[in-house]
């Protein structure tokens, strides 16, 4: 009769020795015969601590940076004291690993420029992700040959806030940026072509809480500026137009029904469209608005009246 008895866990399978652990090493070994059982193993041992200051921070640190794409080199870096080596061919060594790339240095400017633009504009972490994988895409398809790497970034920068619907306008983000606008829409429009995107269209109501802050208006004309751009936009009017100057005649024309003082001069500075813009932008919709099938002269009063109460 042959009896099998089950070793615990903490004990050696071979000569039932007691297993401990190496947390250093991430190993259990037998404390008698030296087997290891397990290698590579997480340490766990310091998994919830809590810090609260700077001593405890150093004293309670186990483990590196965690590894994010807003990193150059995704913390995975190796740094060699060189004052700790003596042999010549490794001192050697270590002063070319210095020495980085062309493409590590283009991507530490390229991260660098990204998170001064999105910390003034109050980006989230998501979007510089997507910025920085866009940004890789471009680099490695070769379109920074011949141009700037601030345009790139912004390009792809102003491309991914389109995506996410964020309202930022491209004179916005070429004032935040210091690229000229022109050379800013040629690399925006490079990247669409070259990288077979799908150029998004802003939404200029996305737009109008911005403007409404800036412009000291109350929320009344936000919601009849919004209703009115809506309905305008249903009736398929608004292929090919710039959307803030499209704010802007509706800020204007509001205002006016509204009868608040303020001025083509000073809309069209807080939007950054020509008054010009404005005014063609603000015929459209005094037009669309007295568009009334049934009475003529009471459409715009019916169309206002149903802003009002949405």
């Amino acid at each position: 009769m042959v009896v099998e008895i089950d070793v615990p866990s903490n004990f050696c399978p071979e000569c039932h020795g007691l297993l401990i652990e190496l947390h250093a090493k991430g190993e259990i070994v037998c404390n008698k015969c030296g087997l290891v059982i397990k290698e590579r193993d997480i340490d766990i041992s310091r998994s919830g601590v809590r810090v609260f200051n700077y001593h405890e921070k150093a004293r309670k640190w186990h483990n590196c940076n965690p590894i994010s794409i807003l990193v150059p080199d995704i913390s995975l870096t190796t740094v060699l004291e060189r004052n700790k080596i003596y042999n010549q061919d490794l001192r050697r060594a270590v002063r070319w690993d210095i020495y980085i790339s062309w493409k590590s240095k283009n991507l530490l400017i390229a991260i660098t420029e990204l998170k001064r633009i999105a910390s003034n504009l109050d980006l989230p972490e998501r979007v510089q992700k997507a910025v920085v994988k866009l940004y890789k895409k471009a680099l490695k398809k070769g379109l920074m040959r011949g141009r700037s790497i601030e345009g790139i970034l912004t390009a792809c920068l102003y491309l991914v806030c389109k995506k996410e619907r964020i309202p930022i306008t491209l004179q916005e983000m070429s004032i935040e940026s210091s690229v000229n606008p022109r050379d800013l829409n040629k690399y925006y429009r490079v990247l669409i072509r070259e990288l077979n995107g799908k150029p998004p269209n802003i939404n200029p109501v996305l737009l109008i809480p911005k403007y409404i802050s800036r412009l000291n208006l109350d929320i009344g004309i936000e919601k009849r500026a919004i209703g009115l751009i809506k309905d305008f936009i249903k009736g398929k009017f608004f292929s090919g137009k710039d959307p803030k100057g499209l704010c802007a005649g509706a800020l204007y024309l509001i205002s006016k029904l509204e009868n608040r003082q303020i001025t083509q001069k000073e809309i069209s500075r807080v939007t950054g469209v020509t008054e010009v813009t404005l005014r063609s932008r603000y015929k459209e919709l005094l037009k669309f608005l007295n568009k009334d099938p049934i009475n003529p002269s009471q459409g715009i009063n019916n169309r206002l009246n149903t802003f009002r109460s949405g």
